[in-house]
């Protein structure tokens, strides 16, 4: 989304955690500031490349951090200002003061999918992070972060990897041990009970609503995702 010496601006210190989560899966580089003055504080030599303003919580302290980036005491290249819906009534008359909005509470893709518009504006879409997603759930392949409807996955790296290896090949077939083969390695030692362990732990992990995503296929293996073609052989 942006070059390595992009940073972006986060209010307020510490942000939402739903908020925290979702720039990290996007793959921004992000400090938070607290008001105005940390703001400038902690400025790069180049300026911020943007801000997000989260305003639902304190929104005097958010619209006048908005309007002291605006007035050019801090040189900011563009604003995202999240609201509740009861505050979309406050925009009215300070159109000045932001680029986008974004209402609260917001999906992880929505969120990303503004950032990336702001920054294709500013001319600021080399750098990509690798992402993957299926449904809700997003995988960030250089920070080795999950996160499933805007809540982050607490992985352990092999988890990860057998997650992330479902999530690259949607709704194929595969025995235990080719899995086992293909994410542990050909040396692994353990047998296909492990892979039984980790997609348990996986199901857990993902919870009730979204443990279907990885589907026993009954005298076969495992699926993640769906197929084109109706089954009758898949289980939980």
């Amino acid at each position: 989304m942006a070059s390595v010496t992009d940073l972006l601006l986060v209010f307020p210190d510490p942000p939402p955690p739903s908020l925290a989560q979702a720039l990290d899966l996007s793959g921004v580089r992000w400090k938070s500031v607290a008001n105005a003055a940390v703001a400038m504080q902690y400025e790069p030599s180049d300026g911020w490349t943007g801000a997000v303003v989260c305003a639902d919580d304190d929104p005097e302290g958010a619209f006048a951090l908005c309007r002291t980036l605006r007035k050019g005491d801090s040189r900011v290249e563009s604003i995202l200002l999240l609201v509740s819906g009861a505050q979309l009534h406050e925009l009215e008359h300070r159109e000045d003061l932001f680029d986008d909005f974004c209402l609260t509470p917001f999906h992880p893709r929505e969120l990303e999918a503004r950032l990336r518009h702001l920054m294709f504006r500013l001319g600021r879409t080399a750098g990509s992070p690798e992402i993957a997603s299926y449904g809700d759930l997003v995988l960030n392949f250089e920070t080795y972060q999950a996160g499933i409807a805007g809540r982050p996955l607490d992985l352990t790296y092999m988890e990860y990897e057998l997650l992330k290896f479902f999530v690259t090949h949607p709704g194929k077939v595969f025995t235990r041990e080719q899995l086992l083969s293909r994410v542990w390695g050909y040396e692994y030692y353990g047998g296909a009970r492990t892979v039984d362990v980790h997609v348990r732990r996986l199901r857990a992990k993902l919870g009730e609503e979204h443990a279907n995503l990885i589907q026993t296929v009954r005298s076969v293996g495992y699926r993640f995702g769906q197929t084109r073609w109706p089954s009758s052989r898949a289980e939980m």
